[in-house]
């Protein structure tokens, strides 16, 4: 299995610089820039030139992608006279101060904190993030967004995948607990009262979509009943700590706002398991292992929980990798009715803004997450059936 994983695993670079390059020209050839902006916004065209210019906008396509991959020397210094329209770049051992080239000692390029003070000007390091050389996404370094000026995406993403990824995995459990039973009873019960009833239920969750069911919980159990509060889960920074080390963590709060956006979409998770168990039972306890085993002499429960139910459940383990890296990554609809600060919103917005290096980040995090389940799948295909075998 060692072998297989370091294979697999060596298998992942390519696979992750194709999604990179396929994204970034991709999201090149779109129409517009980040710094076009609509009606009364609009910005000069000098200044996008400019704005082109620092985040290396104006370089050839195949010169802008290798400089995000593998970074380059561009520091950007904020200056204290910044409301005077002086603005300092540095590249290399030179200074550029409002379009002027100085020379610069290397010694002074970047320090963590106080000011540098060359050729008059007072030049305060005020983003330690933009301090030194851009180290590419080979190094994790994602890059700065071109709408949120103030922040790179490496911010972005951290402060809005807590969320989302708490949002995911509890869905997806809400999905098992309640979608695997219910697809083993209707299966073992068919054509019976409890296989209509769980069928029923399962379609209804399909078919109800999250901006439909969403706003119907907030009317029901937050409006008229005032059982949850609608929204502002993990407003409060201890929601973004780690909460099973967190002393004293409020769980009946957290919960209490968390319910209502994991039950939003958690239902139509747990309908889908429900109807894929429920075939895959139906076909398993019909093959000849099953009529052997219970020949045997096997008590039913032993031959329903330890040989079928675990052949049943490789469709489910199937889209549980896909799914789990897609919801990770955030859910829009649930975000939005919710009001929830997550990364599938950002997400959707870079597309619209055209923030390059936004998009790039946060479709690799998917890529990466979605190998690195894919990779679980497989390792889960052996232990639920032996006779798949990882070489």
């Amino acid at each position: 299995m060692f072998k297989f994983i370091v294979r697999r695993i060596l298998g992942f670079i390519p696979v992750i610089l194709s999604v990179a390059a396929i994204t970034f020209f991709a999201s090149k050839a779109i129409p517009g820039g980040p710094f076009d902006f609509a009606g009364d916004r609009s910005l000069p065209e000098e200044v996008v030139k400019n704005l082109e210019a620092k985040y290396h906008l104006d370089w050839p396509g195949w010169k802008q992608f290798t400089s995000y991959m593998i970074g380059d020397e561009l520091t950007i210094f904020r200056t204290k006279h910044e409301i005077d329209d002086v603005n300092v770049f540095i590249e290399g051992d030179k200074a550029i101060v409002n379009g002027n080239v100085m020379l610069l000692d290397n010694k002074t390029l970047c320090k963590e904190s106080g000011y540098i003070v060359y050729g008059g000007f007072t030049i305060f390091d005020l983003d330690t993030e933009a301090c030194g050389t851009s180290q590419g996404v080979i190094r994790g370094d994602l890059g700065p967004s071109f709408r949120y000026r103030a922040r790179t995406v490496n911010d972005i993403i951290n402060e809005t995948l807590p969320l989302s990824a708490q949002l995911g995995l509890w869905s997806i459990l809400v999905g098992l607990i309640i979608g695997i039973p219910a697809g083993i009873v209707a299966a073992l019960h068919q054509n019976t009262i409890w296989d209509y009833l769980a069928t029923f239920v399962a379609v209804m969750g399909v078919s109800i979509p999250s901006m439909v069911l969403g706003p119907v919980l907030i009317v029901i159990f937050a409006n008229n009943l005032g059982w949850f509060p609608v929204a502002q889960w993990g407003a409060k920074p201890p929601y973004f700590e780690n909460m099973f080390l967190t002393p004293g963590f409020d769980w009946i709060n957290y919960f209490s706002h968390a319910i209502l956006p994991v039950l939003t979409l958690g239902t139509g998770i747990s309908a889908v398991f429900a109807r894929l168990t429920r075939a895959s039972m139906l076909q398993i306890i019909r093959e000849d292992f099953i009529r052997t085993a219970r020949a045997k002499g096997l008590h039913e429960q032993v031959v329903i929980w330890r040989h079928a139910l675990r052949n049943s459940l490789i469709p489910v383990v199937t889209i549980l990798g896909p799914l789990a890296a897609s919801l990770v990554t955030g859910t829009l609809i649930v975000e939005q009715i919710f009001g929830l600060n997550g990364l599938g919103k950002h997400f959707v917005q870079s597309i619209s803004n055209r923030d390059y290096a936004l998009v790039l980040g946060t479709t690799l995090l998917f890529a990466v997450l979605l190998v690195i389940s894919n990779l679980f799948v497989d390792i889960m295909y052996a232990w639920l059936d032996p006779r798949i075998r990882l070489e």
